[in-house]
């Protein structure tokens, strides 16, 4: 993260020679580092610190990344999620992001590629500057979403949203009405490589949270061939 305290990542890989060089390289890049060899030891480690990053393994044995990275989502964890997988055609990407994925990056990787986009979603996911004038809250029925603090909130108070939830609604949000096309969603994700098909899945999981029917959507709405738009309101 920004500032002098280092990001603490939890890198989880069954691949004891993959794990030790990760640690060694991403401690090297200025990361704090800690390592789980399976998903036991990843929920083990995620039950005790506060990690600001998961680079999370899909092939594993036993409850494989997939899984996890779905279940700690159910469970409300937002912490941002990188998957490293053997697997890197479009429809394991997709899996990817639909189990709760901030990104996505296939096995043998640069890296240099990786620790870009580690520096990415961190940036992403960090708090944002202080604006020059506030933007005010945007109304999604009987939410809010605070597009200076990145906050969407509810009649139950705060709603728990990814990075790339929150990077998904506050680009929309600063331009209602107007309609975005997949590439810009892409670029605003700062994952313009990830292709129109991850783009839909973020936006499949947004409207699970702001909207009351995700198959009829009020607020967040598809423009075919063109991309999305967000029409705020009551």
């Amino acid at each position: 993260m920004s500032g002098a305290t280092p990001a603490h990542l939890l890198v989880v890989d069954d691949d004891a020679r993959l794990r030790a060089l990760l640690q060694r390289f991403l401690t090297e890049q200025g990361h704090r580092v800690t390592v789980a060899a399976d998903a036991a030891e990843a929920r083990a480690a995620l039950a005790h610190l506060a990690f600001d990053l998961v680079v999370l393994d899909v092939m594993m044995p036993g409850e494989d990344g997939l899984a996890l990275s779905e279940a700690l989502r159910q469970q409300g964890l937002d912490t941002p999620v990188l998957m490293l997988t053997a697997r890197g055609d479009p429809d394991d990407r997709v899996a990817g992001f639909e189990a709760g994925a901030d990104d996505y990056l296939a096995k043998p990787f640069d890296p240099r590629e990786l620790a870009l986009r580690i520096r990415t979603i961190l940036r992403r996911a960090a708090p944002p500057a202080p604006a020059a004038a506030p933007r005010g809250p945007v109304q999604l029925g009987e939410r809010w979403f605070d597009a200076d603090r990145n906050e969407l909130r509810g009649p139950d108070g705060l709603q728990r949203l990814t990075g790339g939830e929150v990077a998904l609604l506050a680009a929309l949000a600063a331009r209602p009405g107007e309609v975005l096309s997949r590439e810009e969603i892409a670029a605003a994700l700062g994952a313009p490589e990830s292709g129109e098909r991850s783009v839909d899945v973020q936006v499949t999981r947004l409207r699970r949270k702001i909207e009351a029917d995700p198959r009829e959507p009020r607020f967040l709405h598809t423009i075919r061939h063109k991309g999305y738009v967000l029409r705020p309101g009551a």
